[in-house]
């Protein structure tokens, strides 16, 4: 049996700590994990998360057009039905292993329709033939009350840059909020086995789990923001073992099948990460770090049951894949909680080119003076246009393929005609991909278009806006296993926080750079790792280093001031907030409003501001040399 069976406590009455398992970090994360999770490793909870700015704005839309008896946006039946389906692919193959083992799950895959994956999961318990109960956590359906409000006149002021949703220049469809662990707690008092959420934040998952095994309530704010922040590092699955990590080369080969992170936490709420038993990848103090940093916005991490402040966190390697995470500090819960309002974008679409060899970019203006050409007038009835070339030609290169780039156009339109299929044999409406087609045989040398046109064609996206509402607003409810439901209140003891978390352009107590000696200018990743995300179109990213001095190195030079100019020709003029974290040897920025509008609608190759993190370690500096003598990342 797991030792779910004993509810934390063993035979000498003392509570024993809640072993859970994040199993998922998104849609598409491997199908394997809750099966093999609930069969061969000794958990209580089973973790996961399934939503994300994107699917919240595609599920969302869905259901308000499928309320409207309207076609629902993205053309599919089963995106229709609100919830994830890839959700029940996973969980199938787990439920006896659930049932047998004693192994409960907490997700938030409901998306808009919590309560139709409710009914779909009680299918598959029922096709098994076992005994499984099934709690449900709504109310992150704030639609109602945000168009109210919206109609009223309502600012909404954005998170990313402090702006007034009345200057979006979009109808709002649908809000969701994000809610707290309180309702999952209520399910599994009441002796639920699954707890199925719409919108809770990905890491309430943990954070519920958690108040239902000690005991805790909103008052335990301590131990309710560790495990917060327990939550928030295996909320992304294989991102604390190895996955994303900086350090890859040092995995070798072991990569193919890295295991999923288990976190024992304990009463005071800190926790043991480890890792699933004979399988890739690690659990140091570097990884954990790693997906701390992770889309973090400074120093306090919220919630809405509670606020964790973590400047003071420390991360111990106590064992072989395995690293102790305490010093997390609670406190109150803000008054409002965050909510993300969808808007129906428009259309877009996407033309691809190869420039091969020699004046890559005299080619890619010729392709762009010829596309704009050709479109002339109609060039106003886009609202986005963008030429762009990935890549660079090396010298001398080895082969063609080495030798060529891929030139982006990008567009984004209201107009459906402007992108659609069938205009593309009618010039006189004018077509996206006649526009760039047209060229082909008057173009640059060598010009080659992508043989799929598909990208061609218009499909539809949404604009998204991040905002807050205050948590009275919010009718979050427990849908208990016995048919009845109860009202999760909103919380009492809260703090109204500022906008904006604390900045540190500089640090506090700078050395002197030369007392480091001679150097060797070189990229930054030589012996800096780090982490970076996206919050809609805020962007962060997290550097830090494996040594003390290292450290003292580190947050001396890299200023704000510095960053900007790292980053070069993407550096934007708009605010960037800096942070240290000193106890994992941490140098933290917040790039406000640095990515294109977010996933949903951006034009960025770095749709997720992943890759951030990847472009700063890859740029020069000067690099003492006997930093690089213990050996480069």
């Amino acid at each position: 049996m797991a030792p779910s069976a004993t509810n934390g406590v063993n035979g000498g009455g003392a509570k024993r700590p809640i072993k859970i398992a994040g199993c998922s970090g998104g849609v598409y994360d491997r199908k394997r994990a809750i099966h093999d999770m609930a069969k061969n490793e000794d958990v209580d909870v089973i973790t996961g998360d399934w939503m994300s700015e994107c699917n919240m704005t595609l599920r969302g839309s869905d259901k308000r057009d499928n309320l409207a008896q309207k076609a629902m946006t993205s053309g599919s039946t089963v995106v229709a039905k609100g919830y994830e389906p890839y959700f029940l692919d996973e969980l199938d193959p787990a439920i006896p292993w659930l049932a047998k083992r004693g192994v409960k799950v907490a997700v938030n895959a409901g998306a808009s329709d919590v309560h139709g994956l409710a009914a779909a999961v009680r299918e598959l318990i029922a096709k098994h033939g076992v005994d499984l109960k099934v709690g449900v956590v709504d109310g992150d359906d704030v639609t109602d009350a945000v168009l109210d409000l919206y109609k009223k006149g309502e600012p909404f002021y954005n998170l990313p840059a402090n702006k007034a949703i009345q200057d979006w220049g979009y109808d709002p469809i649908c809000a969701q909020c994000y809610l707290g662990g309180t309702g999952i707690a209520e399910c599994f008092k009441a002796g639920a086995d699954i707890v199925l959420c719409g919108r809770v934040a990905d890491a309430s998952v943990t954070v519920g789990a958690a108040m239902w095994w000690h005991g805790w309530t909103r008052d335990n704010l301590d131990e309710l923001a560790s495990a917060l922040m327990v939550g928030h590092i295996i909320e992304c699955s294989t991102y604390a073992t190895g996955g994303y990590y900086s350090g890859f080369k040092s995995l070798g080969d072991n990569d193919t099948d890295m295991g999923y992170p288990i976190a024992a936490v304990d009463e005071k709420g800190d926790a043991v990460i480890t890792m699933e038993k004979g399988k890739h990848g690690l659990v140091n103090i570097q990884t954990v770090a790693s997906q701390l940093l992770y889309e973090i916005q400074g120093p306090l991490y919220y919630n809405s049951d509670v606020t964790a402040q973590i400047d003071n966190i420390v991360l111990t390697q106590v064992g072989e894949n395995a690293v102790h995470m305490s010093g997390v500090k609670g406190l109150p819960a803000p008054s409002t909680t965050k909510i993300g309002i969808t808007a129906k974008g428009g259309w877009q679409a996407e033309f691809h080119f190869y420039l091969t060899g020699l004046d890559i970019a005299e080619k890619a203006a010729m392709v762009e003076r010829q596309t704009k050409a050709l479109m002339g007038e109609h060039i106003s009835r886009f609202s986005c246009l963008k030429f762009m070339v990935a890549g660079s030609v090396p010298e001398n290169p080895e082969s063609q393929e080495e030798a060529t780039v891929d030139m982006r156009i990008f567009a984004q339109t209201r107009d459906p005609d402007l992108l659609s299929g069938n205009s593309f044999v009618d010039s006189d409406r004018g077509s996206f991909a006649r526009f760039c087609i047209e060229n082909l045989l008057q173009g640059y040398p060598g010009s080659t278009m992508a043989p799929d046109m598909r990208t061609a064609i218009g499909r539809p996206f949404f604009e998204y806006w991040v905002s807050l509402l205050p948590q009275s607003f919010v009718k979050e409810t427990a849908h208990l296993p016995d048919g009845s439901v109860v009202e999760v209140p909103t919380p009492t003891n809260t703090r109204e926080y500022p906008r904006e978390q604390p900045d540190l352009p500089v640090t506090l107590r700078p050395v002197d750079l030369a007392s480091f000696g001679p150097t060797t200018r070189g990229p930054l990743g030589w012996v800096v790792l780090g982490r970076s995300g996206d919050k809609s179109s805020n962007a962060n990213l997290g550097l830090f280093v494996r040594h003390a001095d290292e450290w003292d190195w580190l947050r001396t030079m890299l200023t704000t001031a510095k960053l900007r100019e790292l980053l070069g020709k993407n550096e934007t003029g708009k605010q960037i907030d800096r942070f240290e974290f000193p106890n994992i040897l941490a140098v933290h920025f917040l790039l406000k409003d640095h990515l294109d509008r977010g996933f949903n609608s951006t034009s960025s190759f770095d749709s997720l501001g992943k890759n951030l993190c990847e472009y700063i370690r890859c740029k020069h500096v000067d690099i003492p040399n006997k930093f690089l003598e213990r050996g480069r990342i």
